[in-house]
């Protein structure tokens, strides 16, 4: 076991050698600040250079403390390590350093082309001590890497954690910060890496008092979907978001980041500072990954620091094709699905600078990117959480073409991600769900219906209001999922099927995928193309595809490639792929 220093930034408490705390506070709005120790004192903080108030006081951890803006507004640390409850109540001393004795302290990650993905919500299991049950049947399964949906204390204790306002405090009601290292260290153990996602482009609208006595923190001139953009031109506020990310980094030792939304944050600078930063500060030898979710596509970024990119284009026209879905964004992969199927199999992004419904332009070139450069996945909590009804694929497309698509998911060169139940084809929702209260709960819930009066078949009223109410208990309860269905008759098939898909990955895919290149996709028929890579040993992958109701006519191939696996029995001719169907071969190295 052992011990390891925190990492002291800039925001936050400190505690230091004589046994007192240093508490900071950048409040260049206020005219005086106080520290309150709950149950103590109040004492007056020293007003230093642009904007910052600093005191050291004779407390240590374990101590409960607020500040005080101008003698009138009481706010918790914005840089608050724990909470004492909600993200109103008063903010907690921790000692990071000493908080915790790791068992497995040699853990050094392991590499980004062993990656499989499995996107979780810690809520959903009961908290950090349930979710860590359940990691021994993660990685039996294949899976080599958790991803827990954001963590950081939000209003109340059901939400996905997109509100989150207090960015460095795990979020109480899932545990202690003791239990989430406690979560990671034994997923180590267990060869399991874990990524958390964090949310740098905006706070939630529930306990966010920083405009108040730091209103540069915001730029008004800048909007995002959630209000005033983050002014990440000012030291202070890149600072924030850096030191943020080497704290889960260093102090909790996640293996990586996924970075949501970052195409809301218009300063390109500070994403690639904040990479560096990490980069230089990881411990030599050390896998570290970072991954953002950008809709810009900006492929430039993924040779800028930045591991991989979540692939929404791959998502969207394997989803369009299954389901023949064409509302909404789905509508820019809809016409002409087929071709945009073959640019995402074959270079990556479906978007590299064409023009979307709206006539913008989005995208820059991807075919020169290892396809390890993009997370592909089939469901994750944006694309099941928005449907009105939280619907799950299983319920949506014909199951021998899910299964197809299966194939394509787990055995391409992409890093795959699944989304918590999809191995055991869940059937039961997963639901936008809050806990907001009264106005705000109200503009939630009726936000959330009013999202989808575009949508032909929730233009009456009445349909809409058969929507889940966010706020509702019975919302966060009908996501949870069902873990003991996974042995049942119909779930235990989807079950085998993952775990038969992942061996083959595992020991046919993955020891050949460092070095890998995109070879180009052909188009067969409707729905159907021909994709190759070649891998980095020298042999090639090749997938045959059809999504389609007809057969498609196959050009004559290698009789030297080796079948990895066929997503269904078919008794069609060598020339003929029969619909519904994926096969992939290897052709070894000569």
């Amino acid at each position: 076991m052992q011990k390891q220093r925190a990492h002291i930034g800039h925001h936050g408490p400190e505690l230091l050698e004589d046994g007192t705390t240093r508490f900071r506070l950048w409040a260049p709005d206020a005219q005086n600040v106080s520290l309150i120790v709950v149950g103590a004192q109040t004492l007056p903080m020293t007003a230093t250079e642009e904007g910052w108030f600093s005191i050291d006081a004779p407390y240590g951890a374990g101590t409960l403390y607020r500040f005080l803006i101008d003698d009138e507004l009481h706010v918790p640390d914005p840089a608050s390590r724990a909470q004492a409850g909600d993200v109103h109540a008063p903010s907690l001393v921790v000692d990071t350093h000493d908080n915790y004795l790791w068992r497995n302290s040699s853990w050094l990650g392991r590499p980004w082309h062993e990656t499989v993905l499995y996107e979780t919500h810690v809520g959903l299991y009961g908290g950090f001590a349930e979710m860590e049950k359940h990691l021994a049947g993660l990685a039996d399964l294949g899976v080599t890497a958790i991803e827990l949906m954001p963590i950081a204390e939000f209003p109340g204790d059901r939400n996905w954690g997109y509100d989150g306002v207090l960015p460095y405090a795990p979020e109480a009601a899932y545990g202690s910060p003791e239990d989430l290292k406690h979560l990671i260290d034994t997923a180590h153990g267990l060869g399991l890496m874990v990524f958390l996602d964090v949310v740098y482009n905006h706070f939630g609208p529930d306990g966010n008092y920083l405009g108040r006595y730091a209103r540069h923190f915001f730029r008004h001139d800048q909007q995002t979907p959630w209000g005033d953009g983050i002014d990440f031109r000012r030291r202070e506020v890149r600072d924030f978001f850096i030191d943020n990310a080497l704290m889960w980094l260093m102090d909790y030792r996640f293996d990586g980041l996924r970075f949501d939304a970052v195409h809301a944050i218009p300063d390109r600078s500070f994403l690639t500072e904040l990479a560096e930063r990490v980069h230089a500060t990881v411990e030599p030898g050390r896998h570290v990954h970072l991954v953002l979710e950008n809709e810009d596509n900006r492929s430039s970024l993924l040779t800028q620091g930045f591991t991989a990119q979540w692939n929404d284009d791959g998502h969207n026209v394997l989803h369009t094709l299954l389901t023949d879905e064409s509302q909404g964004y789905y509508a820019d992969y809809h016409q002409d699905a087929t071709s945009k199927l073959a640019r995402f199999l074959g270079e990556g992004f479906v978007y590299q600078g064409q023009n979307n419904r709206r006539g913008e332009s989005r995208g820059e070139p991807s075919a020169h990117l290892s396809p390890t450069s993009f997370v592909l996945f089939l469901q994750n909590h944006d694309q099941t959480g928005n449907r009105a009804f939280g619907d799950r694929l299983v319920t949506l497309a014909d199951a021998d073409a899910l299964r197809a698509a299966t194939a394509v998911l787990l055995l391409s060169p992409m890093v795959p991600l699944l989304f918590m139940g999809e191995e055991w084809g869940s059937r039961q929702p997963f639901l936008f769900f809050t806990s907001h209260h009264g106005e705000l709960a109200d503009a939630v819930r009726e936000g959330r219906r009013n999202e989808f009066a575009e949508f032909s078949e929730f233009a009456d009223e009445a349909t809409r209001e058969r929507i889940p109410d966010p706020n509702a208990v019975s919302t966060f309860e009908q996501s949870r999922p069902d873990f003991g269905a996974q042995t049942q008759p119909g779930h235990a098939e989807w079950h085998a099927l993952y775990r038969q898909l992942l061996s083959i990955r595992h020991a046919e895919i993955v020891p050949r995928l460092p070095g890998s290149a995109f070879l180009g996709c052909s188009v067969l028929g409707n729905a159907a193309v021909l994709a190759r890579w070649q891998l980095g040993d020298g042999s090639q992958l090749r997938l045959e595809l059809n999504l389609g109701e007809q057969a498609a006519l196959l050009p004559a191939s290698s009789s030297a490639a080796q079948l990895l696996f066929a997503s269904r029995a078919s008794d069609a001719t060598p020339d003929q792929l029969p619909p519904r169907m994926a096969k992939l071969y290897l052709e070894k190295a000569k």
